[in-house]
């Protein structure tokens, strides 16, 4: 593997890097790195979790010119999440430079954007509706950028917003350099590819397609509203040392977490909203075992490294086989067995196939444990803990108390209550989970509906008050309950 110093990369970059505990390039990096430097287009297909975030963030930042106070590069992202997590990552590559990136996207107050974008910030990174909004208030000019970068454009393209990205292409300057992002290479993207881009050089990489051995995967159908109950029976079942529960949004990862904590299970979320000292919290948390679940999405989760972690759970589907693979692979790591779980509900039995097709696993359908398995489980561990405790002596300073009460009720009805106070309580308090659209749902409606809710124009943001989102419930189609 090629390091970095070898890449000619300047040096207050090269201390970014090692401060982020990185020395050799990712394959992306190694291929994509030094052609983007030379100026040339590129068009890299690679999946997410290579490390392409860093192979078009320190191109452009060897471009940049501090002494200009306006916006000389923007990277236009599907979600306000990746928006915010390539801006992040763009400013620690950016530590030691005196550049700044920032991030805007919908859900946020415009007038707040506005006044971070008369500071004079060199780097944006923003979804499109959102950059075209503030295009046509004439808050943010292109004329002047020197490098555009086109992430994760087939999802963008999935999402309904290849208009809106040839709009804000045709506000860039025709000579700047543009560097294209995309898992697949569908003809729209060509097509885009041949419009705004001179001469590209295709750096491509094969995804990782096999998973490991050490990792046994299942898969269980359940609708979406019965998901969180059957988590947690799976949780008392297996009763995992270390947890990684993987959700689709941002959204998703708060609620879990919130719910998980309510019933009494020991979580912290991860996602792009956390600044890099949370993030950090978060991950010494769990890596020093005062919580036993991370809940986290694809974007948050890339770079993950924790020894231990025994299960894998995939809340939400993934998108597509390489995120399941590089979700998967947190799990059964140096010669460890792991389990990895996934739900799916019945219209999406589909991508489990295509899943197992592209990763070349099998995953194995199983029964949704009953009630009386979690509580049998739940019990168990209750008594382990006991028998734990008994075997340690750590019981010596309530004897007195304990001759007490045995002098007044059944030795057996007393262990009894001791077993329930250890089995955690909680189980029972009530939590309900708004509901995700799956992100390739096939009925037309949902799909409309979705294209609807992600091209919001002016102050209709995804989501959130005056456009599309408040209020509205996805309607479930499974009648069918647990």
């Amino acid at each position: 593997m090629t390091t970095f110093h070898e890449m000619g990369i300047s040096e207050s970059i090269q201390r970014a890097i090692t401060d982020m505990g990185f020395e050799e390039a990712s394959p992306i990096q190694e291929k994509a790195i030094p052609v983007a430097l030379t100026g040339k287009d590129i068009i890299g297909q690679a999946q997410t979790g290579t490390g392409k975030t860093a192979a078009f963030a320190i191109p452009i930042l060897e471009k940049i010119d501090t002494s200009k106070k306006y916006v000389q590069a923007i990277a236009i992202a599907p979600t306000r999440e990746l928006a915010i997590q390539v801006s992040e990552e763009i400013n620690r590559l950016a530590k030691y430079t005196g550049i700044t990136s920032l991030p805007i996207y919908g859900g946020q107050s415009i007038d707040r954007q506005i006044k971070a974008l008369k500071k004079g910030p060199h780097i944006i990174t923003g979804t499109p509706g959102r950059l075209l909004d503030h295009i046509k208030r004439k808050t943010l000019k292109l004329d002047r950028i020197s490098v555009v970068v086109l992430d994760e454009a087939d999802e963008m393209l999935d999402m309904g917003f290849l208009e809106d990205i040839e709009r804000i292409l045709k506000e860039t300057p025709e000579d700047k350099q543009t560097l294209l992002f995309s898992a697949t290479m569908p003809k729209p993207i060509q097509n885009l590819a041949e419009r705004f881009m001179r001469d590209p050089e295709l750096v491509k990489m094969k995804a990782k397609e096999v998973t490991s051995p050490t990792v046994e995967q299942i898969y269980y159908e359940v609708n979406e509203r019965d998901k969180f109950e059957v988590l947690c029976r799976l949780l008392d079942v297996y009763n995992p040392e270390l947890a990684v529960i993987f959700g689709r949004t941002k959204r998703r990862v708060d609620e879990l977490s919130d719910a998980l904590n309510k019933r009494g299970y020991l979580a912290e979320g991860l996602h792009g909203d956390l600044n890099q000292r949370q993030r950090d919290v978060v991950m010494n948390k769990f890596r020093e075992g005062n919580i036993d679940i991370l809940v986290a999405t694809d974007v948050a989760a890339r770079g993950i490294d924790v020894s231990g972690v025994t299960h894998v759970y995939n809340f939400d589907i993934p998108q597509d086989p390489e995120s399941y693979v590089h979700r998967i692979g947190r799990t059964g790591r140096a010669g460890k067995t792991g389990l990895a779980i996934t739900f799916a509900t019945p219209r999406e039995i589909g991508q489990i196939r295509s899943i197992e097709k592209a990763s070349k696993g099998r995953i194995q359908r199983k029964p949704i444990p009953t009630v009386a398995e979690a509580k049998e489980s739940i019990q168990r561990v209750a008594l382990e803990k006991m028998v734990h405790l008994v075997e340690e002596e750590e019981y010596k300073e309530f004897k007195q108390s304990a001759g007490e009460l045995l002098e007044q009720y059944d030795a057996i009805a007393l262990v009894s209550i001791a077993l329930k106070l250890l089995s955690k309580e909680q189980r029972d308090v009530p939590v309900q989970l708004t509901s995700e659209t799956p992100r390739y749902a096939k009925k037309p409606k949902i799909k409309v509906k979705e294209k609807r809710r992600v091209n919001y124009k002016g102050n209709k943001e995804f989501g959130r008050k005056g456009g599309n989102g408040k209020n509205k419930k996805t309607p479930n189609p499974h009648k069918k309950g647990l």
